[in-house]
C-alpha cells in the first residue's frame, strides 16, 4: 500500500500543511481511498501525483469542519469530470444530511452512483465495516467532543511463494492452472491427478495493515484497533507540555501517540494533524514533538504534506 498525506494541520491550514487528509493507494488495482477530506482536498489532489478520477471510497472520522468540509466539491468536481464509476462514503450518522444538504441547497448533481454507510454500529459492535476479497475495513470509536472513528485497512493473508520448480518436476503444465495452484487451491488436471495448490506454496504471507487515529485523547479503543500494525497515523495536535489543553479539547499529545503506538506494538508511528502553534520558527516547533514521541516509540515519523509512504509486507 502506498500512503500519500494530503493534509496534516489541524483546524486550520497553514502555509506549509493542509487541513486533514490522508490517500491511501492500494496494491494491484487502480483505486484510491480517502481518510478525511479537508478544505482544499481537491487542491492538494492536484498537486500530487494522485489521480481524483481513481477515488472509490472515503472514510470520514467525524463532522468538524478541518474533515469534512472539502468533501462536497472534491465529489462536485470528480461529477463534472464524468470519469467516476462510483464512490462509497463512510462515516459518523450526520455524515448523510450534511452532505445531502450541501448538495441540494447548492443545486448540485452528482452523475454518478454515491452511497452512504453509517460506522457507528459497526464500530461500537467491533463488526467489518467493508470487506472485499483482499481488504478488510474495521473501526472503533474514540473520545472527542464529537462522536469520531478511526479505521483500520488491513490486506487479507496471501498464499505463500509458489515453487514453480517442484510444479515442472511434477509435470504439471503451465497455464491457467498454475494461477489455481498459486492461490492454494485444489486442482484436477487432465490426466486425473489432483493437486493440492498449498503443497506448493510456501508459508502464508501476512498482509500488511494500516490505522488512521485522529480526532481523540488517549483511549483504549485505539490500542485494541492498532495492535500489530504496520503503520499508526496518529494525531499529534498538541505538545507533551500542553497536556491540560489536550485533555479539554480532546486531543492527543505527541506522547499520548507514542503511548498508543507502543501499547499496540505497531511497527512505525507518523504524527500528523499538528496545531498550527507547531509551526517553524515558534518556541515549540513539530521537532519537538517528534523528539518527544520518539523517547517512547522511537520509529516515529513526523507526516508533511505530500508524504509518500510505502508499507510492505513483512
Amino acid at each position: 500500500m502506498q500512503v500519500t498525506f494530503l493534509g496534516t494541520s489541524s483546524g486550520v491550514p497553514t502555509r506549509g500543511r493542509n487541513v486533514s487528509a490522508v490517500a491511501l493507494r492500494l496494491p494491484q488495482r487502480s483505486e484510491l481511498w480517502l481518510f478525511d477530506c479537508g478544505e482544499g482536498t481537491q487542491h492538494q489532489f492536484l498537486r500530487s501525483d494522485l489521480r481524483l478520477s481513481q477515488l472509490r471510497r472515503v472514510f470520514i472520522t467525524h463532522m468538524h469542519g478541518d474533515h469534512v468540509f472539502g468533501l462536497p466539491g472534491m465529489l462536485a468536481s470528480l461529477g463534472l469530470g464524468g470519469t467516476s464509476n462510483g464512490v462509497d462514503l463512510y462515516g459518523p450518522d450526520p455524515l448523510d444530511s450534511y452532505l445531502q444538504g450541501v448538495l441540494r441547497t447548492s443545486s448540485t448533481r452528482i452523475g454518478y452512483p454515491l452511497a452512504i454507510h453509517r460506522v457507528r454500529e459497526a464500530a461500537e459492535q467491533r463488526t467489518v465495516v467493508f470487506e472485499d476479497e483482499d481488504l478488510t475495513v474495521t473501526a472503533a470509536p474514540l473520545n472527542h467532543r464529537v462522536p469520531a472513528y478511526a479505521y483500520r485497512v488491513e490486506q487479507k493473508p496471501r498464499a505463500g511463494r509458489f515453487d514453480i520448480v517442484k510444479a515442472r518436476q511434477l509435470q504439471i503444465p503451465p497455464g491457467p492452472v498454475y494461477a489455481a495452484l498459486k492461490r492454494g487451491e485444489l486442482v484436477t488436471l487432465e490426466d486425473g491427478r489432483t493437486i493440492d495448490g498449498r503443497s506448493l506454496c510456501g508459508p502464508v504471507q501476512p498482509g500488511v495493515s494500516v490505522v488512521y487515529c485522529t480526532d481523540t485523547v488517549f483511549c483504549e479503543a485505539a490500542v485494541q484497533l492498532a495492535q500489530g500494525a504496520d503503520l499508526l497515523i496518529h494525531e499529534s495536535t498538541f505538545s507533551h507540555a500542553e497536556a491540560d489543553m489536550a485533555f479539554k479539547r480532546q486531543h492527543s499529545t505527541s506522547t499520548m501517540a507514542a503511548q498508543t503506538a507502543a501499547e499496540a506494538g505497531v511497527k512505525q508511528l507518523a504524527l500528523t494533524h499538528l496545531s498550527p502553534r507547531y509551526a517553524p520558527g515558534n518556541a515549540v516547533t513539530a521537532d519537538d514533538l517528534l523528539a518527544e514521541a520518539r523517547a517512547i516509540f522511537p520509529n516515529t515519523i513526523l507526516a508533511k504534506d505530500f508524504l509518500n509512504l510505502v508499507v510492505n509486507a513483512p
